[in-house]
């Protein structure tokens, strides 16, 4: 990379700076959000979290609690790094202020 300056129309300095056309831009790693099953969280609170920190509507929130449920697991989501860890820590933290052992987890997609 060269800089150069030139001076414009108004006396001021302008600076030109070259830049390399070949830098490339990966793509940032996406991560799964998962909700594990326990014996003791119930549905609807699954449910109301699935709303609350997913943006699910009541129809997709009460699918995807059935597929914990059923399954399990399930994925509620994928986001980036921090999307996904943010919204993990913040699930996790309301289930234990509501005194509810539903974990929730992610891992690289």
């Amino acid at each position: 990379m060269s800089g150069r300056e030139n001076q414009n129309d108004s006396g001021s300095h302008d600076t030109l700076v070259q830049t390399d056309e070949s830098t490339e831009v990966k793509e940032p790693s996406m991560y799964r959000v998962l909700l594990m099953n326990d014996d003791f969280t119930p549905m609807e609170f699954v449910v109301h979290i699935l709303m609350k920190f997913f943006g699910k509507s009541e129809t997709e929130a009460t699918s995807v609690m059935l597929e914990v449920h059923n399954k399990g697991k399930a994925v509620v989501g994928v986001y980036t790094r921090e999307v996904a860890e943010t919204k993990t820590h913040l699930v996790n933290i309301f289930a234990k202020q509501h005194e509810f052992p539903l974990l929730c987890q992610f891992e690289r997609d």
